[in-house]
């Protein structure tokens, strides 16, 4: 039995199965620690979390050569399209991002990630992403399947609202 097994449910409802409380602690404390990097990482960058999340969607939007406009990024972020202006605005004004017209929409404008920012974001979160994928490399296919089942049911199951 492993010493996660062997530890006191922290959960305050009760389960007869160490083994299900231990999982769920152990994706707690991931989580944890997630939350606290990205605090070190809008700290290091001097960003808050939109920000950062806005940057990090347009450096993968780039990658796929995909078209990015403000209405996605709303939809994304989950907040109003002027908290998204207000945001670009912030963006623009400090160097990280730049907005052009639309290629087919005149009436939109697609939004951009800077050469700049992009080396920074890799900069600052190169080595983090470098370690967790020494994390999953060495996992064989069948396991990392399991892992990624498991989040997917975790990620319906927060997702789903009670009525």
């Amino acid at each position: 039995m492993s010493d996660s097994e062997r530890r006191p449910p922290s959960y305050w409802y009760a389960d007869a199965d160490a083994r299900s409380t231990s999982a769920l602690e152990a994706l707690r404390a991931y989580r944890a620690a997630e939350t606290a990097m990205r605090r070190r990482t809008q700290r290091s960058m001097d960003m808050g979390e939109n920000e950062l999340l806005v940057l990090r969607f347009l450096s993968r939007a780039r990658v796929r050569d995909e078209v990015v406009t403000p209405v996605q990024l709303s939809r994304y972020l989950g907040i109003t399209t002027a908290s998204t202006t207000a945001l670009l605005d912030r963006l623009t004004m400090s160097g990280h991002v730049t907005r052009s017209p639309h290629p087919t929409d005149r009436r939109s404008v697609v939004v951009s990630i800077t050469d700049d920012s992009e080396t920074e974001v890799r900069h600052t979160l190169g080595a983090m992403h470098e370690r967790m994928m020494a994390v999953v490399r060495p996992m064989s296919a069948r396991d990392r399947a399991t892992v990624v089942d498991f989040l997917d049911a975790m990620r319906r199951a927060v997702d789903q609202i009670d009525d």
